[in-house]
């Protein structure tokens, strides 16, 4: 082979061999709308069976005060109504909200509610709370014991209610019911419109939830046009008990600056002797803003 061919043959393979380099490098990209609803970047409350639980939830929902709202005032010599127990389908600790029908309350004072909740509140960090306009990704597990039973009234396990404002009743709850032909799981809507009366847009067997833990990812634009997803995952197999989008429903209220998310067991007692005492599991709250 001559000098040329060499020549040739050289240019030719440095030609390749430079293609290939720029073609198999990955240009940084920024996350797609799609990426940033499933991400989880924001802060993650997950329970780990060392640290004080109080001390734990508060350490990533309180910034500078206290986010329990628990019964533990009213039912002195019993200890916190929130632990920390091992999970034998997780494999792991799990946070556990128990309330008792007597004589546990509403934050200490006699009511007929009884309320044992976590929340992110006016102290918390900034990235905790829902300003006008932004969208906020929530992500959580829980499990309802299999012999659950809830009021007929209401047993909400999750809102997302402003902080202040003119009417601070919750947008959204999630909330297992009572129903002689069977037991529900709903997702109830409070708008701004007409702030008193509620929509239930969900409406699902509980006996799919009894007894098994499931994923629930939530997105909300807060705004007075806004969106609101919901999908419940059952973790076991898969299965998706709840999946539904809103778009042009009211997620704000006038003259409110924040809105928040709350967990747990908020309850009423009109009908004591129907309920039992309950213990409902949670883990793994995330709050994404995106």
């Amino acid at each position: 082979m001559n000098k040329q061919s060499l020549l040739l043959v050289s240019l030719i393979a440095l030609f390749f061999s430079c293609s290939k380099k720029k073609t198999s490098s990955t240009p940084e990209i920024l996350k797609s709308e799609e990426q940033a609803k499933t991400s989880t970047d924001g802060p993650t409350l997950s329970a780990n069976g060392t640290t004080d639980t109080y001390q734990l939830i508060n350490s990533v929902f309180g910034g500078t005060g206290d986010v329990i709202e628990a019964p533990d005032c009213s039912h002195l010599g019993f200890g916190k109504h929130i632990t920390q127990v091992y999970d034998n389908d997780l494999k792991r600790n799990v946070f556990a909200f128990l309330i008792h029908v007597s004589p546990d309350n509403d934050k200490c004072e006699d009511s007929d509610r009884q309320r044992n909740e976590i929340k992110t509140y006016d102290r918390s960090p900034e990235n905790l709370k829902a300003s006008r306009d932004e969208r906020v990704l929530y992500r959580w597990k829980f499990k309802l014991d299999a012999n659950f039973k809830p009021s007929s009234d209401f047993t909400h396990i999750h809102q997302l209610k402003p902080i202040d404002g003119d009417n601070q009743l919750p947008i959204i709850t999630l909330t297992p019911r009572y129903r002689a032909a069977g037991d529900v799981m709903q997702v109830i809507h409070t708008g701004e419109t007409d702030a008193t009366s509620q929509k239930y847009i969900v409406s699902v067997p509980l006996s799919d939830f009894k007894g098994q833990w499931v994923e629930v990812i939530e997105r909300a634009t807060f705004s007075f046009d806004g969106k609101y997803e919901i999908q419940i995952n059952r973790i076991s197999d898969g299965k998706v008990l709840v999946k539904q989008a809103f778009t042009n429903i009211e997620m704000w209220r006038k003259n409110c600056t924040s809105s928040r998310p709350k967990w747990g067991i908020y309850r009423r007692l009109l009908q004591a002797d129907a309920l039992r005492d309950e213990t409902v599991l949670f883990n793994d709250f995330n709050i994404t803003e995106y």
